[in-house]
């Protein structure tokens, strides 16, 4: 068996490795990614809790509000995150008691309420956002730029053939 096989150290097999030769390669490369993904995730996901006290979720909320400083509906965060709505009512309350968010009047629409990143939650993520940076690119380091250039230009590729394909 080939090293690109094993999952880790210890030897143990990922998804993709569990496949054979007669799987079609398209599988192959789904789960390859699947793992690389849930692997980074899983540790990322540690480190917050460890680290700050603050679940994933929590934080890609965080994240989506950082990006949009006059807030989002609980809607669009929503479909941002790709959660239930019920999901992200309970992670904004837990966000809210805690004073790095507030709800607003939605200037557009003043029967909604958008979400914003309060003074506190601003500081608070950039904090968080600076350590977990640096975390992934710890966890990539092993992957030369030029690697990581292709992986993206594929990958972006390929993001853009599912997005047409989802308009078709």
């Amino acid at each position: 068996m080939a090293d690109d096989e094993r999952d880790d150290d210890d030897g143990a097999l990922d998804l993709a490795s569990r496949l054979t030769h007669e799987h079609h390669q398209s599988l192959k490369l789904w789960l390859r990614m699947l793992s690389c993904t849930v692997r980074i995730e899983n540790e990322i996901r540690s480190r917050l809790r460890a680290s700050f006290g603050i679940t994933l979720p929590r934080f890609d909320l965080m994240a989506q509000l950082e990006r949009h400083p006059d807030g989002l509906r609980m809607g669009e965060l929503s479909k941002r995150m790709m959660v239930t709505g019920g999901n992200v009512t309970g992670i904004t309350d837990q966000l809210e008691q805690e004073k790095l968010v507030v709800r607003v009047p939605d200037p557009r629409d003043r029967r909604a309420y958008a979400v914003k990143l309060t003074e506190e939650g601003r500081r608070a993520f950039g904090e968080m956002a600076a350590v977990h940076e640096r975390w992934i690119e710890e966890l990539l380091e092993g992957v030369p730029g030029e690697d990581k250039a292709r992986l993206i230009e594929l990958l972006s590729q390929m993001k853009r053939r599912l997005d047409a394909n989802d308009k078709a």
